[in-house]
């Protein structure tokens, strides 16, 4: 069964053919690759269907075979029982691609063509998918446009689409140029995991929580993403990036967005939750870099070969966002994450007000409800109960389910979520121009003249002191 809430309704394509630019890259070899056998073998792709890899290493169809071989034996399963077969369906284009550089892709892309239509009778839905820096966006874009493989096309963008309102927008105008926003699908795999889309149905399924979504029962929303890796095998990404840009504006705002969005009209429409998750991204206020951001900087972090020894990038943000919805109006939305900290997790909690009632001064710690979106995911609930024994004396706890224990579905990755809906033509998990200017326009007072100075952590911590206050009067709920 497809996996998004809306895709239900949307047909699989008969013959599919993917076009993976970056194919010899780190990111095709660790996520792409792996998540397309992963479709496969959920017997999600179309029944005939082609990849043609495009990179500049200079390979032939077995050649790259081999390198598909290799990137797909280290997932978790290792290579599928029909892979002598399913193989043969690579094929490889080397060389760059341009406007006025199309090499082989026309050719190969039009042979592939050719077998599937004759293998099916249909013609084939073709997806382009730029696994490649984003500096490589704009010339892979026009030459989709100027050799006439964007006609009918869908493309794939990885993240980051821009790095500024005003590197998103000259961006996004370039590929107006050459496509349609319905050929877009501009990827932000949070959207695509198994916990962020369990949000839906926790809230428009369940009464109990349905009903207390709101600034009414809701104190405060807190979406952590703390990380414990490294940067030295990255230091040159994440110079010129830090974890404001590589995560907050992309998707930690993301997820908050489908946190706070208003219900949409039909959850089976993929314009609909498209609309409703537009609508919220538009009401965040733009960011206080003074009063609501804190930046850090872990110590060691400058001596890490190519860093210089005076940077000034965050490696740790947190943020309070402020959301101008009659929902959320007056809730903090506060988001975290950064490098070398405590523990690796992704979570959101929701942190309930106090009871009415003759308790409501008794409770020492607030209940919550908690999303744990790494991994398959998994649902917890903060409660108060009254502690065994004579006196009237009272314990908090946490009931769990994992998703991983539900019956009757097996979770997919969140790269081939996404590339199963792209296959059907489901937007509904990707992030679209309207939403992304809003977000990089709430973003930008952070890339102005008042970004604070970058506050100095340990490595194994939380992050900065100074970043509690954010979550006054209350404490983030993850690790402290």
């Amino acid at each position: 069964m497809p996996h998004s809430p809306s895709s239900t309704t949307q047909p699989l394509p008969e013959a599919a053919i993917i076009v993976l630019f970056g194919a010899t890259g780190d990111l095709a070899g660790r996520m792409v690759l792996p998540a397309i056998v992963e479709v496969h073998e959920r017997g999600l792709m179309p029944r005939a269907w082609r990849i043609i890899g495009c990179a500049a290493d200079e390979l032939d169809d077995e050649g790259f075979r081999r390198h598909v071989d290799e990137a797909v034996a280290r997932r978790d399963g290792g290579l599928p029982d029909d892979w002598d077969r399913i193989r043969g369906n690579a094929r490889y284009c080397a060389g760059t691609f341009g406007a006025d550089s199309p090499g082989t892709l026309p050719r190969v892309l039009e042979e592939a063509r050719e077998e599937l239509r004759r293998e099916t009778g249909a013609e084939p839905v073709v997806i382009h998918f730029l696994a490649v820096p984003p500096v490589a966006f704009a010339p892979i874009t026009r030459g989709l446009g100027a050799h006439h493989l964007a006609d009918g096309a869908r493309v794939i963008f990885e993240k980051p689409y821009g790095t500024s309102l005003e590197s998103f927008e000259k961006l996004d105008a370039l590929v107006k140029e050459v496509l349609a926003e319905e050929q877009v699908f501009r990827i932000d795999h949070f959207l695509g995991k198994e916990g962020v889309q369990t949000i839906y149905v926790l809230r428009f399924a369940n009464q109990l929580f349905g009903s207390e979504w709101n600034r009414s029962s809701i104190e405060q929303v807190q979406i952590d993403v703390p990380e414990d890796l490294d940067v030295a095998n990255r230091a040159k990404f994440y110079e010129a990036t830090g974890a404001a840009l590589d995560m907050l504006v992309t998707h930690l705002f993301q997820v908050a967005s489908q946190v706070a969005m208003e219900p949409p009209m039909d959850l089976r429409d993929p314009n609909s939750v498209l609309q409703a998750r537009e609508a919220v991204l538009k009401s965040f206020h733009p960011l206080d870099p003074a009063e609501d951001v804190v930046l850090g900087q872990f110590d060691g972090y400058r001596e890490i070969p190519g860093v210089p020894d005076d940077s000034t990038q965050d490696t740790f943000v947190a943020a309070r966002l402020w959301i101008d919805t009659e929902r959320w109006r007056g809730v903090p939305f506060l988001l975290r994450t950064g490098k070398r900290m405590a523990t690796k997790q992704q979570r959101i909690t929701l942190v309930l007000r106090p009871p009415f009632g003759p308790l409501a001064h008794e409770l020492k710690v607030p209940n919550t409800v908690e999303i744990d979106f790494a991994g398959e995911g998994e649902v917890a609930l903060g409660i108060t109960v009254k502690t065994p024994g004579p006196d009237l004396t009272y314990s908090s706890g946490r009931a769990r389910l994992n998703l991983d224990d539900v019956p009757g579905g097996e979770g997919l990755s969140p790269y081939a979520s996404l590339i199963n809906d792209a296959l059907v033509g489901d937007r509904s998990l990707f992030t679209t121009a309207e939403g992304l200017r809003a977000a990089f326009t709430a973003f930008a007072p952070l890339q102005g003249p008042d970004r604070p100075a970058p506050l100095p952590y340990a490595p194994g911590s939380w992050g900065p002191e100074e970043s509690r206050r954010l979550a006054a009067p209350h404490r983030w709920m993850l690790g402290e």
